[in-house]
Formats: C-alpha cells, sequence, structure tokens
C-alpha cells in the first residue's frame, strides 16, 4: 500500500486513529493525566485515586472507572470494602480552532505585490473581527478592509473529564452508608462495560 511506504504519515494516520477512541481502562502516562488512571497509597488502608479520559471520554466512564479502580486495589490488598471519604469530578474545557481550508492558516502572515502600491504584508489581527489591516498599503500606511475568509474556520469546545477521590478500604460487610461500596460487587458489575487497551498482534 503506497499510503504506508510514508513513514510519516503512516504514523500520523495512527496517531489520530487512536485519539478518535475513548481513554481506555490504563495507568496514566503522569500522575493526574487526562489517559488513565492514577494512584498514591496514603496509609495501609487508604489511597488517593483519579481517573482521567480525553474528549470522547464521558463524565459517567469516567466516574465508573474510577470507581473499577478502587475495586481493583482493595481486593489486591485485601478488603471487601471501600468508601469514598473525598470524590470531586473536574472538566477542563478548551476552545480548539482550524481552519476548513488547507490552504489558510489564521495565523498566517504574508506578503503580495500590487503594481500601483507596492508590496504589503497582510496580518490577521484577530479571527473575531472582521476588519483587517494591510501595512504600506495607500498614503496613509493602513487601511482597514473585510477579510473574505474571516468565516474559513471552525470552532469546536473540547472538556475532558477527571474524577478523583481518597478511598478508605475496609473488611468485612460494607458499612450502610450512601458512598460505601462492595469491592467484589463493583468489579462483578462494571466489568462489562470496560475498555481495556488493545493488545499489539506482533
Amino acid at each position: 500500500m503506497k499510503f504506508m511506504a510514508h513513514p510519516v504519515l503512516a504514523a500520523t494516520a495512527i496517531t489520530l486513529a487512536a485519539c478518535a477512541t475513548i481513554t481506555p481502562y490504563q495507568p496514566a502516562s503522569k500522575p493526574g493525566g487526562f489517559d488513565g488512571y492514577s494512584q498514591t497509597i496514603l496509609e495501609n488502608d487508604r489511597a488517593r485515586i483519579s481517573f482521567g479520559g480525553n474528549s470522547l471520554t464521558d463524565r459517567g466512564t469516567v466516574e465508573n472507572y474510577l470507581l473499577y479502580r478502587a475495586a481493583e486495589m482493595a481486593v489486591e490488598r485485601g478488603f471487601d470494602h471501600f468508601i469514598l471519604v473525598e470524590r470531586d469530578t473536574e472538566a477542563e474545557t478548551r476552545i480548539n480552532m482550524s481552519a476548513r481550508s488547507g490552504l489558510y492558516d489564521p495565523y498566517f502572515r504574508y506578503s503580495f505585490f500590487r503594481p500601483r502600491y507596492g508590496w504589503s504584508s497582510y496580518y490577521r489581527w484577530s479571527i473575531f473581527h472582521h476588519l483587517r489591516f494591510l501595512r504600506g498599503f495607500g498614503p496613509y500606511g493602513r487601511l482597514a478592509f473585510y477579510d473574505p475568509w474571516f468565516d474559513n474556520y471552525s470552532v469546536r469546545e473540547i472538556t475532558r473529564y477527571r474524577a478523583s477521590a481518597e478511598v478508605r478500604f475496609g473488611r468485612g460487610a460494607k458499612p450502610p452508608r450512601d458512598n460505601a461500596f462492595n469491592a467484589h460487587e463493583i468489579l462483578q458489575n462494571l466489568g462489562p462495560s470496560i475498555v481495556f487497551p488493545k493488545q499489539s498482534t506482533r
């Protein structure tokens, strides 16, 4: 396949494909990252856990993955239940702007030649205004004009969620509290919905 003959294009395609799926249940690349779970053991029966997801991972999934990790840790450490002492879900939102056409970069500066006025440089001062300015154009140096490419970009809001909690583990029956969970039941009930990283076939 000709496409795969270009390593850079192939790597780019693989990266984009990876970003087009929800964050799987996996360790984060760094503590508190938005690509998996991270944890800190505070005491033998207490830990701080977080799970962050990418923009395709909804809030409910992030919170369920946090519960699943807490349940896993409880069972691994010989406990039967856990209590979420403190629990929080934060949202990180940013605005992503991209040109609709590959011919125009909204932050690009370019020069052009006009027989009557000579060389001029175009500056896109602000993509939120229709008035643009030219340097070296006309007798006054700067004149405002309408930018025909003003609407040639897309604006998209991207939100990522990260759930975090301080967890206390315990043995025996769970306390009759809303923030207490049976670790074995959480693993059994949430297990079918957990998406794990795809294993390499190499």
